[in-house]
């Protein structure tokens, strides 16, 4: 997302078991895009890992062994509902839920953020915000791009209102929420005072709780701070 800043990219490899972990890009939510693809391997070609993706519109691998070697799974953005149909067709919620129960560290943006949750907010319809069933790992909501996109504030806060959404967890861009096992760690940030919300109703009333967000130290493509 932030070609310049690769704190958020470097943060997630961090979190890995390896010095130089395996990092698989899964972009089935943009259809395999070719410069999706391009712009993963730019990143993170300058960064220390071994980089490669996951096609599924093209000649797919045996899913489970290659999923299950990766170190991390790092999901692009894109039209949620389509990437998860396709999942379902291949068996990949399955697969991925196996990689979380091995420690795996599953990671992404926008639609690759939603997707591990019960449910999320999304604008895979053209023209609205509506609720989706994700894959359900984690407990609750998620809507990206909270601070990005104008309709997403009024249309999360409607959706709460009326229970068609769980209590939501509402990231701002240049946010990431880091979850150990079910439970939410850490707010990271790649950009000066970002931050989330706790999206929810007390009594029938609808609460915006901010939670503020670490900022992280500026990654450059040379690997410095």
């Amino acid at each position: 997302m932030e070609p310049d800043n690769l704190a958020l990219d470097f943060y997630t490899l961090q979190q890995a078991r390896k010095v130089t972990p395996s990092v698989c890009f899964v972009a089935t939510a943009s259809g395999d895009a070719a410069t999706y693809v391009d712009r993963f391997y730019s990143a993170f070609t300058q960064l220390d890992c071994q980089p490669t993706h996951l096609a599924l519109f093209d000649r797919t691998p045996d899913l489970r062994p290659f999923l299950l070697t990766q170190d991390v799974i790092y999901v692009g953005g894109g039209n949620t509902k389509s990437m998860l149909a396709v999942w379902r067709e291949w068996d990949m919620p399955e697969i991925l839920r196996e990689a979380w129960d091995e420690g795996i560290i599953l990671a992404g943006i926008s639609a690759g953020a939603i997707c591990w949750f019960e449910a999320g907010l999304t604008d895979s319809w053209g023209g609205r915000m509506v609720p989706i069933t994700c894959l359900g790992m984690l407990s609750g909501a998620c809507s990206p791009h909270y601070d990005g996109e104008a309709e997403r504030r009024p249309a999360l806060h409607e959706l709460v209102t009326s229970r068609a959404l769980p209590p939501t967890l509402a990231l701002e861009d240049g946010v990431a929420a880091h979850f150990v096992g079910a439970g939410l760690f850490r707010l990271v940030s790649s950009r000066p005072n970002a931050r989330a919300y706790r999206v929810h109703l007390e009594h029938d009333k609808l609460v915006e709780t901010a939670l503020p967000a670490e900022l992280l130290p500026t990654q450059g493509r040379d690997g410095r701070i």
